[in-house]
This record gives structure tokens, C-alpha cells and sequence, in this order.
């Protein structure tokens, strides 16, 4: 196993035990505790680690996670939220798709929508296309940002703006009342904001983890968004917020088949 490759899996239990120990990590991967030490000293170096005695704790200041550790969070809320995204989308409408996990979600649950265009800044969405020859996906080119499987950058920005759609569908790090809808950088904020402005209805799509908490760049208020889609009922005082502002919010739930609906 490469170097590269036990960081991330030491990463991604990170994320789910929010604690690792040296010595059954060590175990686990069959090496010593010595290089798991040099692994847990990276992962402290790139933010994501706080090193402890014997082990380390998940640094949870950071919003800046590899796309495959951030896949594996709260993949069920995601998969509420792509049902209910479903339900909004009809065949033949113009679409854009952010470079977020949840997005890849909801790109596999429209899968029997016909005659969509989906223009996407991702990586993983691009690779999701199904087999379904009525379908175009545009790519907006760009710079690639490895970590996040995303392209940004001015060349991705221009392709957004030569196009009007029907619906941009974006997800964010976070949701709050103060500070509005923020993002892990500067880059990402930008291309969000360019799609935003390319899509005459804006959709915010959300798992619960996102409400409440504060991402390092804004992308822009609450309110510049039509609806807002999350996997569970937010707190009255979300929805009091949201009725303020005329926004619509759809949130899962189950009805007595256990299907999730709106």
C-alpha cells in the first residue's frame, strides 16, 4: 500500500472515530509505529490532524477535506436530499451541478430523467454520466483541484457564463443566519457565484451538517436562493428564516411505505 494511500484511510477514520492510536493503526495497516507517527505528523502539517499523546484527534476546524473522505459523510442525508432534488427536475431542462458530494448524488438519482443538458465543474459528476444517450453534459474545463476531483478558475467561470438554464443546484460548507452561504476557499465561492448568476432558479442542497456552521469564503446570502433542500426538518428557527425571506424549504421525511418524500 502506498504512502498516500494509508493517509487517506487513516483520514477517513479520522472522520468517522474523530481519534486514532498509533499502535492499532500500526496493527492494522501492518507497519510500524514509527511511520504511522510520520503519517500522523503530514496529516497535522495539512490541517487535518491534531497529534496527541499516542494517536490524534480529528482537527474539527477544518472544512477543507478530500472529496473521497467528504463522499463518505452523511451519505444517507445526501441521498434524501438527491430524492427530493429529483422530484424538482423535469426532462429536458438546462442544469448545473457544483463539484460537491451531494451533487454526485443527486446526478445518480436523476438517472431516469430524459433529455437533460447538465453542465458541471465536476469531476465525479462527469464520470457518473449514465448510459443515457438522450443526455448532454458539458465540462467547463478549468484548472484541476485534485483533492476535490473539480476544475476552477477563470476558463471554468467563462463556460458557466455563456450559458442560461433553468436550475443551478449547489451545496456549500456551510448555512448560517449571520454570515450566510460560505465555502471552504476563495475558488470555489467565485465558480458558485457564477453559476448562480446563470440559472434563473437557484437550489440549495444541504445535509443537516451544514446548518450552523461558518465556511472560510462567502458565497453569497441566504436569500439569493429560491429553495432549499435538506435531508431532515431544520429547527423553527430555520424555518422562521426561511418564511421570512420567501424561500421555500423542502426537507425529507417518510411516509408510512418508508419512502422519503418532500
Amino acid at each position: 500500500m502506498l504512502a498516500a494511500e494509508r493517509r487517506m484511510l487513516i483520514l477517513e477514520k479520522l472522520q468517522e472515530e474523530k481519534k486514532v492510536v498509533v499502535s492499532e493503526l500500526g496493527a492494522y495497516f501492518e507497519v510500524s509505529e514509527e511511520t504511522i507517527r510520520r503519517d500522523l505528523d503530514k496529516l497535522e502539517k495539512e490541517g487535518f490532524a491534531i497529534k496527541s499523546y499516542g494517536g490524534a484527534t480529528l482537527n474539527e476546524h477544518t472544512t477543507d477535506m478530500p472529496f473521497s473522505v467528504r463522499n463518505k459523510k452523511n451519505m444517507a442525508g445526501k441521498q434524501k436530499v438527491a430524492q427530493i432534488i429529483e422530484t424538482l427536475v423535469a426532462d429536458g431542462e438546462h442544469i448545473i451541478l457544483d463539484p460537491s458530494t451531494t451533487a454526485v448524488a443527486i446526478v445518480k438519482a436523476l438517472k431516469h430523467k430524459e433529455s437533460l443538458t447538465i453542465i458541471t465543474n465536476s469531476i465525479e459528476v462527469l464520470m457518473e454520466q449514465p448510459e443515457v444517450s438522450s443526455w448532454e453534459i458539458i465540462s467547463t474545463g478549468g484548472i484541476l483541484r485534485e483533492d476535490y476531483l473539480a476544475l476552477v478558475g477563470p476558463r471554468a467561470m467563462e463556460t458557466i457564463e455563456a450559458y442560461n438554464v433553468d436550475k443551478v443546484i449547489v451545496s456549500c460548507k456551510g448555512l448560517s443566519m449571520e454570515k450566510g452561504v460560505t465555502d471552504a476557499n476563495e475558488m470555489f465561492s467565485q465558480v458558485k457565484q457564477t453559476m448562480l448568476r446563470s440559472a434563473r432558479e437557484k437550489i440549495l442542497a444541504v445535509d443537516c451538517t451544514k446548518f450552523d456552521v461558518i465556511g472560510f469564503s462567502k458565497i453569497c446570502n441566504i436569500e439569493d436562493f429560491d429553495i432549499i433542500v435538506t435531508d431532515q426538518k431544520p429547527s423553527e428557527a430555520w424555518l422562521d428564516y426561511f418564511n421570512d425571506k420567501g424561500m421555500k424549504c423542502y426537507y425529507a421525511k417518510e411516509d408510512e411505505n418508508n419512502r422519503i418524500c418532500k
